[in-house]
Parts: C-alpha cells; structure tokens; sequence
C-alpha cells in the first residue's frame, strides 16, 4: 500500500513573478531576497507543506546558504536543499549536512543534482560527460554515507580517493537522499543509492513506466524507494477560473521567446529535458497533454514544464491517480509562489484531506479544512 501524499512547496531563490518569462519593463517580478524568501516559507509552513525544495544553479542563491538564513525565521518545515556533487568534496558535504541537520533540530533533505546543460556545468569548472557524472555521483554518495558512519571510511575509486573519511557526529536522521534522472545511468545511481527518486510530472503512462523499471532495479539489490514527482499547479475553485490563469500566462509569452528557449533545448544533452520538450514540441497549441495536465511552462523554461490545472477537486483527483501509480511526494510550484500556495493550502489540502490521502504531519486535519471547501 502507498503511503500517503506529502506535499512539498518551491522556494524561487532564483526570484518570482507573475509572468513565465518576464521580460519588459512593466513586467512584474520580484527579487529574491530575504524578507521575500521569509514570506513564501512562512506561508509554506503554516499552510502545511511538509518542506520546500531550493535549485541549484548560477541563476540563483546558493541553496545551503539561503535555507540556512531561514532556519531562525521559521519553525518546523523542512528544506530540501539541492547541490551538485561536482562543485564540492563528498566529505565536506558530508559534515555540512550533518552541521545544518543538528543545529537546524532534523529538518534536512538533500537534493544532488547531477544533470545540467554544458555551459552551466562550464561556469563551475566541470567538464566531465553525461555518464562519467553520473558514475562520480555514486562514488560522491558511497563516500558521503561512509563519512556518516561511527568508524572513519576509507575508499579509493576512479574519482575520488579518501582515508578515514568523517563527520563530528553522526547526523540524526541522517538527511534523506533525493535524486532524479531519466536516462539509464541516472536510473542505476538511484537504485544503489536514493532513499526518494524524483521524475518530472509526464502523463501518468510515460512516467509509470520509469517508476515501475527503477523499482525493479532497486529490488534487484535489495532496495526499496519512495517516488516523488515535481508539478507546477494552477488550482481554483472552479475549473474555468484555472484554465483563464493558464491562458492568461499563455498570453503573456512571445513567440520568439518559445522559439529561441525551444532551439536552446533541442541541443539538450538531457534525457529528462528532452522528454519535457517532446510533450508539446514547440506548438502552443494542444498543449493539455492528459486531463489536467498542461506542458505550457516548457514552453520557456527548462526543467519541470508541466502545470497540474483544474479545479481543487480536478487537481485532487489527478494526484490521488499519481498516488495510486507509486508517488508519495509532490513537489509543487506556482507564479508566483505566494499567492500560489494558499490557493494550493486553502484549497487543493482540503480536498486532499476529504479523500483521506494527505499525509503531512503538519497539515490541517480534515475539520479545520472543512472551513476551506
């Protein structure tokens, strides 16, 4: 049996806006900084998402440094924390993880990014290929759970090389390790080495198929996982309150910034980018892939680009059938992600909470949701 839904939220460390590609003066956006941060997870936190998921990247603010800022600013939610095991030794992040998990009371999850486009791996100094990252990554993990352990970790591999490898104390919990990737090498590093692996919401079809092949591989070696999935969403009380947002934010994109952000992705070298990009190709039309999920935010930005959007009910249902598949974990989004996220609090955990599937330690129980429906 699944266990039930946890709801996580996105912390725009990169900034926010109303708009999918702002671009004009009078385009409203704002900048990320701290009291901006502050407000999102504090109405994260007190609406009931279990944690927030920082990206990683030089487009935004370095995600241990800004979770980190906002540990005495808030109370109880988690932060998955996103990091790219290229950029730093695996004992260093070993003993800043075991760091922020004690001095932060356990509210640490890790996110280790292995996947990024040439240029921006460039800007760190990282020039290694598709597949020889994703086999440092799991040297990278072999390495940061051994630094956890009582007894220092010796180990010598093809890319890193440690003797006696530790951490002050050993964290605990230790931080659950999160990790996505849709070609065959991510694949065998989350079966070795995830606790959560992570896919980007595709149709129910194309993305079980995934979930189903990396069960079986982690089974293969004796290993269980949890399954979580990224969304945007767009959720209203009715569903033509939800659709009229997604047009109106349809509206708001020049063509040729769909052409210019769609000939940057064709030359992708990543597996789950170009499966993004395959469910809607270009074409600003037909873009409701299957019922409620609709690919227009790939349509300019890279990643996650599809949007779950309906009504509080319609969205319910369409993670209720995601839950049914195997995810427990949805990690959702919205422009911005203020207001996004009592439309999300105040609405969609309330129906959730009707269908008896939402978990969130924190969440409101069903009688005080019942105010909301």
């Amino acid at each position: 049996m699944t266990p039930p839904v946890k709801l996580h939220w996105f912390l725009p460390t990169g900034g926010d806006s109303r708009e999918l590609a702002p671009s004009g003066p009078t385009d409203h956006r704002r900048e990320p900084s701290a009291d901006y941060l502050t407000s999102v997870a504090q109405a994260a936190e007190h609406l009931g998402f279990d944690a927030m998921l920082t990206p990683a990247g030089s487009y935004c603010e370095d995600a241990w440094v800004a979770t980190a800022s906002l540990l005495g600013r808030t109370d109880r939610i988690r932060f998955l924390v996103a990091f790219r095991p290229g950029s730093i030794s695996p004992t260093l992040a070993a003993q800043m993880a075991a760091t922020y998990q004690r001095m932060s009371g356990g509210r640490l999850l890790l996110n280790v990014v292995t996947g990024a486009e040439a240029r921006e791996l460039a800007r760190f100094g990282d020039w290694v290929d598709h597949d020889e990252r994703y086999a440092r990554t799991a040297e990278f993990l072999t390495v940061l759970r051994g630094a956890w352990d009582e007894v220092p970790f010796d180990f010598e591999g093809t890319h890193y090389r440690v003797a006696g490898a530790t951490t002050r104390a050993v964290p605990d919990p230790r931080p659950a390790i999160y990790f996505g990737g849709a070609s065959p090498a991510a694949e065998q590093v989350a079966a070795d080495h995830a606790d959560v692996y992570l896919a980007w919401g595709e149709p129910p079809e194309m993305v079980g198929e995934r979930l189903e092949r990396v069960r079986a591989l982690a089974e293969e070696r004796g290993r269980s996982l949890r399954f979580g999935i990224r969304f945007h969403v767009i959720t209203r009380p009715t569903a033509d309150a939800a659709w009229a947002e997604a047009e109106r934010l349809l509206a708001g994109l020049d063509p040729e910034q769909v052409a210019a952000a769609q000939a940057d992705f064709s030359g992708t070298a990543s597996v789950g980018q170009a499966r993004m990009a395959s469910l809607h190709g270009g074409r600003m039309d037909q873009l409701e892939v299957y019922p409620n999920v609709w690919a227009g935010v790939g349509l300019v930005r890279g990643g996650a680009g599809t949007a779950l959007v309906g009504s509080h009910q319609q969205v319910a249902e369409r993670i209720a059938e995601y839950h049914r598949l195997g995810f427990e974990e949805f990690i959702l989004s919205g422009y911005p992600h203020l207001e996004e996220a009592y439309w999300v609090g105040e609405g969609l955990m309330a129906e959730l909470s009707a269908m008896g599937i939402l978990g969130n330690d924190t969440a409101r129980d069903a009688g005080t949701w019942a105010m909301f429906r």
